[in-house]
């Protein structure tokens, strides 16, 4: 882990490896690659232009992008002139963008396109400290800078000779970045991470799989203003692998057409995935559905036996290589984080033969705390501790961690850092969990989750959501009940799959309102909560429900930029109606 000191460092693996890597804009269909040549001459021409600003050593960055090979340039530029990046994601409203420009200091800012720089553009006379803006895409107004204007012109060689000179000028202990956590409570904090943060959990969580060493593709989708795809990015540029960036939605057709080897996904993708796989059989002719359950229930059995017989290898090539193909046919494996994988999905994938390597980790922790290796991955556990890294329990149940990979602290807020920093450096995650004899980790909830009942019983909400969101019926669930005497549930359905199956019932579906009020809907719900309940402590089933007619957005601040439900928000937002699910205060 030596030959690596900081970001730089990676980066000059991946523009001198042998195999020849390249940068894929793969957006909407595109397939447009930069070479190793034209990213180190893009990078060391921006740098100069950054410099010639007056950007300097410590300086703040701000970059608002998706994901896009000019997001890398925008971080490497910045990293090598040892100046600090700050990713703000293209989803924030304006007053969420200047309070992370203010916050941090930022004397320039990147924006993407005509309406990242609209936001910015409309808080900039707040933040004082920003003195440059600069467009990627489309002409730019008057007092707006254009990326390719700022970028200087420069032969390979002038670059290499420039790129090669900074590497000596950054320390490990450098900040790199701040990246504010997008929090399912409370306002964001700049976690700080240093260069060593990252390059120690790129090489350590490399090292624990078999990751490519050059000539493989990894797709990149998942936000970059997002710790993890960022980290995951970091491995690539280690191992000289083709990055191919592409945006969410179009995953679908980017592993139709890019053939990833690799990816990284927040367990969401993999439930709709799932969904989508199971809504499609379920509307195939009856033979062909049991065939499939068929094909299903016996590679479940060999996974669970470790043993594959018979009849597993006659459905390979007719069921589950199908399966695979649906990712490109060629994956290696992927990796989820950013939340527990429901164990019916990972046990689903990995019996089909795609393998997906849960891992547990923080913004504040660079990010990787426990992956799990493959060949010897759990369901329901995110993994062991990568090396270099300690993980504890304490006494109430918290997980604790130190090494390495642990951030800086947090910018400006030396409070908020003592809360969660001890003095000999345990890092106080706010999820419970529990370490089993051979090292796993599983995660039970996070600690401020916890609802605590009139009755002194602690319920864990999140594994009953993960229940309740298993059905195709349902998009989201929300438990509540906190000091309450008893737990609640706001449900959104799944209004494609609702609405056909009410379609069939000759429900009418035009009024979304109407439809989640007809008894028959009702009792859908019931009997899939009465599914979930008949496997829950008393203490902990779901009494009353409510129907929400609209979907759980990032626009409304109801979800995080990994998908996570701010429950304290909707907790707000929903009041009145969860009020009255405990109006009579009986069940």
């Amino acid at each position: 882990m030596s030959e690596w000191k900081n970001l730089l460092d990676l980066f000059a693996t991946w523009r001198t490896a042998p195999h020849r890597p390249c940068l894929v804009d793969a957006r909407e269909g595109r397939d447009l690659r930069y070479s190793q040549e034209q990213v180190a001459t893009w990078v060391a021409g921006l740098a100069l232009g950054l410099e010639q600003l007056g950007i300097r050593k410590g300086d703040r960055v701000a970059i608002i992008c998706g994901d896009r090979p000019e997001w890398h340039v925008v971080d490497f530029a910045v990293q090598h002139l040892g100046a600090v990046d700050v990713p703000i994601y293209p989803t924030l409203l304006p007053a969420q963008v200047k309070a992370i420009l203010a916050d941090s200091g930022a004397v320039a800012v990147v924006a993407e396109n005509a309406d990242q720089l609209a936001k910015v553009l409309e808080v900039r006379g707040n933040c004082p400290a920003l003195a440059h803006v600069v467009l990627i895409d489309g002409e730019p107004p008057a007092g707006v800078l254009s990326l390719a204007g700022l970028t200087r012109e420069l032969d390979l060689a002038a670059a290499e000779t420039f790129l090669e000179s900074r590497r000596g000028t950054v320390a490990p202990e450098d900040l790199a970045t701040l990246i504010y956590t997008s929090g399912t409570t409370g306002e964001p904090k700049g976690a700080m991470l240093t260069h060593d943060n990252f390059v120690f959990n790129a090489t350590s969580a490399a090292s624990v799989m078999p990751w490519p060493e050059g000539g493989e593709v990894g797709l990149a989708f998942l936000p970059l203003s997002h710790v993890l795809e960022r980290l995951v990015d970091y491995i690539y540029f280690l191992k000289g692998t083709t990055i191919a960036y592409c945006g969410v939605l179009e995953i679908a057709e980017a592993f139709r057409r890019i053939r990833p080897h690799l990816f990284t996904a927040v367990p969401r993708v993999y439930e709709k995935i799932y969904a989508r796989i199971f809504e499609e059989v379920g509307h195939a002719p009856k033979v062909r559905q049991t065939l499939f359950r068929t094909a299903v229930r016996i590679a479940l059995e060999a996974h669970r036996s470790g043993r594959k017989g018979l009849l597993y290898r006659l459905f390979d090539p007719i069921v589950y290589r199908k399966i695979r193909d649906i990712f490109g046919g060629r994956l290696r494996f992927s990796i989820s984080g950013g939340a527990p994988l429901p164990v019916y999905a990972y046990e689903f994938f990995h019996a089909l033969g795609v393998e997906v390597l849960e891992g547990y980790g923080l913004t504040e922790t660079s990010p990787v705390i426990t992956v799990n290796p493959l060949g010897r991955s759990r369901p329901g556990s995110p993994g062991l501790p990568i090396p270099g890294v300690e993980v504890k329990i304490a006494e109430d149940g918290e997980i604790l961690t130190r090494g390495r990979h642990v951030m800086r602290g947090y910018w400006g807020k030396p409070e908020a850092t003592a809360a969660v920093l001890s003095a000999d450096g345990w890092f106080a995650t706010g999820d419970i969990g529990e370490l089993d004899s051979e090292g796993y980790l599983r995660i039970t909830d996070r600690k401020k989750d916890l609802l605590v009942t009139a009755g002194g019983k602690n319920v864990a909400p999140q594994p009953i959501e993960a229940q309740i969101v298993s059905s195709p019926f349902v998009e989201n669930a929300v438990l509540f009940g906190d000091r309450k005497p008893y737990i609640v549930a706001l449900i959104v359905p799944n209004f494609e799959e609702l609405e056909r199956w009410a379609k069939g019932k000759g429900l009418a579906t035009a009024n979304r309102e109407e439809l989640l009020s007809r008894r028959e809907v009702l009792n859908l719900y019931q009997e899939i909560l009465d599914g979930v309940n008949s496997k829950l402590a008393r203490f902990e089933t779901v009494k009353k429900f409510a129907l929400l007619p609209q979907s759980l957005t990032m626009d409304a601040g109801e979800l995080t930029p990994t998908l996570k439900v701010k429950r304290r928000v909707i907790e707000a937002r929903y009041r009145t109606i969860i009020d009255g699910l405990f109006a009579d205060g009986t069940a």
